[in-house]
């Protein structure tokens, strides 16, 4: 089977790590610089449970069972919308209601749309990066114990299911290293598009007139979504595939910027003169 190289461990420890530190780091740097309440972090770690891993994974769980499922998962274009759609229409559904109801109160502070993107985003990376890389680190280590070899001899499994197991470890231990630190770059950026599409949604809740900022974030996070997951399949380098979520952070985070601009930096100035 061969071991896991010292440097995949190196980074997959990195990434774990930054699984814990993004969030943290985040939420104190609102709260502390930025004067936000603490409870917009909270519910976006709660609305990212609830409207993207419950809500939409169950309802994922379901269509992977239908009929319509090989006709999906066997085409790439429909793969990549409906993953994008799917996202989108949760995630953006989840962030406006709970901006209309449980963080009504807490909308004169517009930083509190940054400190509720951190609690989404973040949530989204300790899952990912922690919980997720935890698991390749501890069967990392025990791969190259040679621990597992010895639990496999006497697991019991049927020739299947123990093949199976046999070629996802294979599969571990082929990875490249830079797989595993690039994962925690891109939650990096990930977290910069979840604010920016929280300040955008923070807006078509409070005011009426900015309504349709609900659905172009929707539009954005589908757009997102599908190219991740066309270039993904296409086979692009995993730092090309990096590049172009680099791209789509500066999209998405210059249209958050300017929403931000006319809607609390504009006005700040009109009242100040």
């Amino acid at each position: 089977m061969g071991t896991v190289s010292t440097l995949s461990i190196v980074f997959m420890g990195i990434s774990c790590i930054l699984g814990i530190v993004i969030p943290i780091v985040l939420f104190l740097y609102f709260y502390k610089v930025k004067h936000t309440d603490i409870k917009p972090f909270f519910i976006g770690c709660l609305v990212m449970l609830l409207f993207a891993f419950v809500i939409e994974g169950g309802l994922n769980f379901l269509v992977s069972t239908s009929l319509a499922w090989d006709k999906i998962s066997g085409n790439m274009w429909y793969y990549a919308i409906y993953g994008g759609l799917m996202a989108g229409i949760f995630e953006e559904t989840g962030r406006f209601l709970a901006f209309k109801t449980v963080l009504k109160k807490n909308q004169e502070n517009p930083n509190n749309a940054l400190m509720y993107g951190a609690g989404h985003g973040g949530f989204e990376a300790f899952v990912i990066l922690f919980l997720g890389m935890i698991g390749n680190l501890i069967t990392a280590l025990m791969i190259n114990a040679g621990a597992y070899e010895s639990m496999l001899a006497t697991a019991g499994m049927d020739e299947a299911t123990l093949e199976a197991t046999k070629e996802g470890l294979e599969a571990l231990v082929q990875t490249e290293p830079s797989y595993f630190l690039a994962a925690g770059v891109e939650r990096i950026f990930a977290v910069i598009i979840q604010i920016s599409l929280s300040v955008m949604v923070w807006f078509a809740a409070k005011n009426a007139k900015d309504w349709y900022l609900y659905p172009i974030a929707i539009l954005c996070h589908a757009v997102i979504d599908f190219i991740a997951v066309v270039v993904t399949q296409r086979g692009y380098g995993i730092w090309r595939i990096e590049g172009v979520v680099v791209l789509l952070t500066c999209c998405i985070y210059s249209v958050a910027k300017l929403v931000w601009y006319r809607r609390v930096t504009k006005c700040s100035s009109n009242i100040e003169n």
